[in-house]
């Protein structure tokens, strides 16, 4: 199959109907402080159990289409001896890995962060796929604050995005491009959305500039929402606010945006995707989820670096895929978080 084609199926793969995308990448410092705020130590030996567990919950491919890993976990084995990334593609779930190196300091501005990994990415690209990564991922930053993001700091970063996922492309591999504005500070609805829009739109210039095929790429941004220490509006005000930025910005021709969760609870996330796909307006691109800690938090909970919880903790991620996926279609209620696992 030629490079174009091995995207196009990927990609048919990732956004096929009601469902989303697990991401389970995080960085060594990251995991360890996620499984250390459930008690949870994190051994090598811990992390490929926990990963292989999420990987390996039955029935949680009718709702998860794919998984991004980080690159410790393509190397792991389940129980059973199969690699993590094979036991992924027998319930027809897609491998994906993260590729980016994380975040730096941006010279010559105040603080701002650029994110690293783009020397040897091709050769890296190559391993992966070896391995059986299907599509990759790579997140910038940006933060709020009364005079940032500045302008160098919008036009580097996507400067950086946009030459990943050319090179992601060249290997036959799907890229999804994650521009996150932070939650972080005290701006309020109409500054974030301010922002992504700005984020966004540099974005795809420089995509087009390094000739992206945006047919066979996924966006992953953040929700417009207010700084962690403003009051939430509505969840619909929420998401029309989101809606306005992604039609502005995004091309139809981009097939699915896939949102972060960026530190809401498992609950606000579900709702607000939810109430994008209820929305009055059009949306020519699939909406869904790409969450981490909104899936994992009541898995890691339920488990409690137990072996003996194993059950439970693939229920408690089983509950909370379907919910998304139900929210992907517009039909979720919140009565629903009631029912059992």
């Amino acid at each position: 199959m030629d490079r174009i084609g091995q995207m196009e199926r990927t990609i048919a793969r990732l956004t096929s109907p009601g469902r989303g995308i697990l991401a389970a990448d995080e960085s060594y410092p990251t995991i360890t402080k996620r499984l250390s705020d459930h008690g949870i130590e994190s051994t090598e030996e811990n992390r490929r159990f926990y990963r292989s567990l999420l990987a390996t919950t039955p029935g949680v491919e009718a709702y998860v289409s794919g998984i991004i890993f980080f690159e410790e976990t393509l190397g792991q084995k389940t129980d059973e001896g199969v690699r993590i990334p094979e036991a992924c593609d027998r319930q027809g779930i897609v491998p994906g890995i993260k590729v980016d190196k994380g975040l730096t300091e941006l010279p010559g501005t105040d603080g701002e962060k650029i994110t690293q990994g783009l020397d040897n990415l091709g050769d890296r690209l190559d391993g992966y796929l070896e391995q059986g990564a299907l599509f990759t991922k790579w997140r910038n930053v940006y933060a709020i604050t009364p005079s940032t993001p500045s302008r160098q700091s919008l036009e580097t970063n996507a400067e950086v995005l946009a030459r990943y996922a050319a090179i992601a492309q060249s290997r036959g591999m799907v890229p999804i491009v994650e521009p996150e504005v932070l939650m972080d500070g005290d701006h309020d609805m109409a500054r974030c959305a301010e922002v992504t829009e700005a984020a966004q739109s540099a974005v795809f210039e420089a995509l087009r500039r390094h000739r992206v095929i945006l047919e066979c790429m996924i966006l992953k941004p953040n929700m417009v929402l207010p700084g962690k220490s403003q009051p939430r509006p509505s969840v619909e005000a929420c998401a029309e606010a989101t809606l306005k930025v992604l039609r502005r910005t995004v091309p139809a021709a981009v097939p699915s945006i896939n949102f972060l969760s960026g530190g809401q609870t498992s609950e606000e996330a579900t709702a607000h995707l939810n109430a994008m796909n209820r929305a009055d307006g059009p949306r020519p691109w699939v909406l869904s989820f790409s969450y981490s800690r909104a899936l994992q938090n009541p898995v890691q909970a339920a488990w409690q670096g137990d072996p003996a919880n194993q059950g439970a903790a693939q229920k408690a991620f089983l509950k909370r895929a379907r919910l998304n996926s139900l929210a992907r279609n517009g039909q979720y209620e919140s009565a629903m978080e009631q029912e059992s696992a």
